[in-house]
């Protein structure tokens, strides 16, 4: 959900508080909610877990000298409908695996996610959208 789905059921709750039964239609939608998202996350974690394992196996099978070691990734990236089929394809996945390295390097060098400093010592503004405050 987002932030201001969020804010959306807290004006309602606070707007009919005296109407129990908008209440409990709201818990219940949100408990849909939750539901969802467990099985979304528990999804991405199955296919996590597949893809790590074949990205193990296909080490393993490089280090004992098997003739084909990528059968284990290629296929299981070839079940998802993620094996690149043209060059473009190629130069993009190569071109995002450059970025997200260079972005990752970024991120550790700064961890906490402060405003870098310039060489000037001033430190650089980053545009992080609009601020809400929650009503409490």
């Amino acid at each position: 959900m987002t932030r201001s789905e969020f804010d959306d059921i807290r004006a309602h709750i606070d707007a009919e508080a005296d109407r129990p039964g908008d209440l409990l239609r709201v818990a219940r939608s949100l408990l849909s909610d939750l539901e969802d998202a467990r099985m979304r996350e528990a999804t991405l974690r199955a296919y996590y877990l597949r893809l790590l394992t074949a990205a193990r196996a296909t080490v393993a099978a490089d280090a004992a000298g098997y003739p084909e070691p990528l059968t284990f990734l290629t296929d299981e990236l070839a079940k998802r409908g993620q094996l690149p089929s043209t060059e473009d394809e190629v130069n993009r996945i190569l071109a995002d695996a450059h970025t997200a390295t260079a972005l990752l390097a970024a991120l550790e060098k700064n961890p906490r996610g402060t405003a870098p400093m310039t060489d000037r010592g001033f430190r650089v503004r980053r545009c992080a959208g609009t601020s809400r405050s929650l009503p409490r």
